[in-house]
C-alpha cells in the first residue's frame, strides 16, 4: 500500500486528503469505548488518544508523523509477522539443538529469577528443549508448544500496552476456555518465570534520585545514597527511581547457542578482511 503521501508536504492536496481519509478508515477498526485512538500527527506523536473527527482535523492542519509508516498502533501487523512466527520454533530448536551437540556450546542456565535449586546444565537444556516440544495441550496445533505460546502473549502485551492485571485477566479467561491438563501459565508471574528460565529476564536496580549511585553490590542494603545521602525511598519502599538492567552475559550466550548467529559474533574475527592500520 502506498503511502508516500505522508511525506508530502501538501496537506491540501488529493493525495494527501486521501491518504487520510485511508488511515482513518482503518483507524475507526480499533476505536476504544469513548471513540477515541491514537492521534499520528507530529504534535501527539501516537501518545495522545483522540475522537476520529479531532485526529482528521489534526492530521489536516498539522504533519502526519512522517516516521509512522507502518500502522501498528492502529491494528496494523508488519508484513513480516507472519513469517517470523512460522520460524520461531525452528529457530529455537535449531539454538537448543546447537547447544546440547557439543560440550562447547553446553552454557548452563542463565536465569535471573530466585530458585532453591538451579539445575545442572545438561539437566536445565533438556528441560527446556521439553518444554518447546511440549503441545500447550494435548491435540493442539502441533506448531504451537506452551513455550511458543508463552512467548507470542508476551509479544502481544508488549505491542498492546496491556497492564499486568489486565493480562492476569486474560489468563485466567484462557485457563476457563483451554481443556483441562492444558500446559498455559496461571499467572503474569509464572509467565515471566518461564521466560527468564530462558535467560530472557532482567534486574531491577534502585537508583538515587540525583543519580550519583546505584544501590547494588555493597550498597545493595543501603536506606541512603553513600555520595549525597538522600533518601533511597519516597515513601514505604518505593524508590525514586529504578534501572532495569539486562545482563550481557546471558544474551551472548543466547547469541552463541544457535549456529547462524554465532557465525555472525565471530565474523570480527574470521571474516573481516584485516587492513592495517584500521580497527
Amino acid at each position: 500500500m502506498d503511502r508516500s503521501w505522508i511525506s508530502n508536504p501538501d496537506r491540501i492536496s488529493v493525495e494527501y486528503v486521501a491518504g487520510v481519509n485511508q488511515f482513518l478508515q482503518i483507524a475507526r477498526e480499533i476505536i476504544d469505548a469513548t471513540g477515541c485512538t491514537l492521534c499520528p500527527c507530529k504534535n501527539c506523536i501516537n501518545r495522545v488518544t483522540r475522537h476520529i473527527g479531532e485526529i482528521r482535523r489534526h492530521l489536516l492542519h498539522q504533519d502526519f508523523l512522517s516516521t509512522y509508516t507502518m500502522w501498528v498502533e492502529h491494528g496494523e501487523v508488519h508484513h513480516s509477522e507472519e513469517s517470523v512466527h512460522e520460524a520461531f520454533a525452528d529457530e529455537m530448536e535449531e539454538a537448543f539443538h546447537d547447544a546440547t551437540r557439543d560440550h562447547y556450546f553446553d552454557i548452563g542456565s542463565t536465569s535471573d529469577m530466585p530458585s532453591p535449586e538451579q539445575p545442572a546444565d545438561s539437566e536445565w537444556y533438556d528441560n527446556l528443549f521439553e518444554q518447546l516440544k511440549t503441545l500447550l495441550y494435548d491435540g493442539c496445533n502441533d506448531t504451537i508448544s506452551a513455550l511458543t505460546f508463552v512467548v507470542k502473549l508476551m509479544y502481544l502485551k508488549v505491542l498492546n500496552k496491556w497492564t499486568d492485571r489486565s493480562f492476569d485477566m486474560l489468563i485466567k479467561l484462557l485457563q476457563e476456555v483451554l481443556p483441562p491438563g492444558n500446559r498455559c501459565p496461571d499467572s503474569y508471574y509464572s509467565t515471566r518465570k518461564m521466560l527468564c528460565d530462558v535467560g530472557l529476564g532482567y534486574e531491577q536496580i534502585d537508583v538515587c534520585k540525583y543519580d550519583c549511585s546505584l544501590f547494588y553490590g555493597e550498597h545493595s542494603t543501603d536506606h541512603d545514597c553513600h555520595v549525597c545521602g538522600t533518601s533511597r525511598y519516597i515513601r514505604k519502599k518505593i524508590p525514586h527511581k529504578r534501572l532495569r538492567y539486562f545482563p550481557i552475559t546471558p544474551c551472548l550466550k543466547r547469541l552463541y547457542s544457535s549456529k547462524s548467529t554465532a557465525t555472525l559474533m565471530r565474523w570480527h574475527k574470521e571474516g573481516r578482511v584485516v587492513e592495517p592500520g584500521v580497527l
